[in-house]
């Protein structure tokens, strides 16, 4: 990853805000589909379909190799899973992350979403995942530094007994998919990188319901939990603002879907 920092412009924000609204509508595409039997194969083709009707590209297709559209992990897998012909089951989780490429500006989100009845301590899991992610985003201000953003997901995750994962990080992001800095989710408060405005970063706790250990799978891709317990990743693209951060991904699109469901 480049050690350089591009702060952006305006102008450039909203270009990304664009690519990272496209992505919540494609994940709120791929939350109407979601059900016991449906193939994860069959979600990522909606998704590329999507993508490009909107005049868009998928990020991630082709990304050092990889095959698809969307990483799609289901249940002990923590992120880069590979769609296939599985078929979601009753009391499964699946992670899925998307990436778009539009007016040469990147757009990643990532939702952890629920299939059936699912146990009620894998529920906690990704309820509190998600909060990591918000009280993460109040530290994305000018005045504070990389480490608030990281502690704040590791104080949340570890006081509710779960586990962070270390190896995996989140990122900045531009004109190019992965830029500098990382985004680390573990950390000391007052440390690291002072946060300016123009930075653009994706925040994106991935936290274990077990152990923080993780192996990947002979794929080469596919990251899962090393005890095989379950694992949940949400990710926002936010830019640093003054008095708050602009998160410029969107859940709302998705959790309307859900809720109607």
């Amino acid at each position: 990853m480049a050690k350089e920092l591009f702060y952006k412009t305006k102008e450039e924000i909203e270009l990304i805000r664009e690519s990272s609204l496209l992505v919540g509508k494609t994940l709120a595409e791929v939350a109407k589909l979601i059900k016991p039997g449906i193939t994860t194969l069959s979600l990522d083709k909606v998704a590329e379909e999507f993508i490009r009707d909107n005049k868009a590209l998928p990020a991630f297709k082709g990304y050092s190799g990889f095959p698809n559209t969307l990483c799609i992990s289901v249940n002990s897998q923590v992120v880069h899973g590979i769609p296939s012909l599985y078929e979601l089951k009753d009391g499964d989780i699946i992670s899925v992350d998307c990436g778009v490429l539009k007016n040469k500006y990147f757009g990643d989100s990532a939702y952890t979403f629920t299939i059936g009845e699912v146990k009620l301590e894998v529920l906690n899991l990704l309820k509190v995942t998600k909060e990591s992610l918000y009280i993460a985003i109040e530290k994305a201000v000018v005045g504070c530094r990389l480490g608030d953003v990281s502690e704040a997901v590791q104080a949340h995750a570890e006081k509710n007994g779960y586990s962070i994962v270390r190896e995996l990080v989140g990122h900045g992001i531009g004109q190019a998919l992965h830029e500098s800095p990382e985004v680390p989710n573990y950390g000391k408060k007052g440390s690291g990188l002072k946060l300016q405005e123009g930075l653009v970063i994706a925040i994106e706790p991935m936290v274990n319901l077990g152990k923080k250990a993780i192996i990947q799978e002979n794929d080469g891709w596919t990251i899962r939990t090393a005890d095989n317990l379950a694992s949940a990743h949400f990710e926002h693209t936010v830019a640093i603002g003054k008095e708050k951060a602009d998160i410029l991904s969107s859940f709302e699109e998705i959790e309307e879907v859900l809720n109607n469901k």
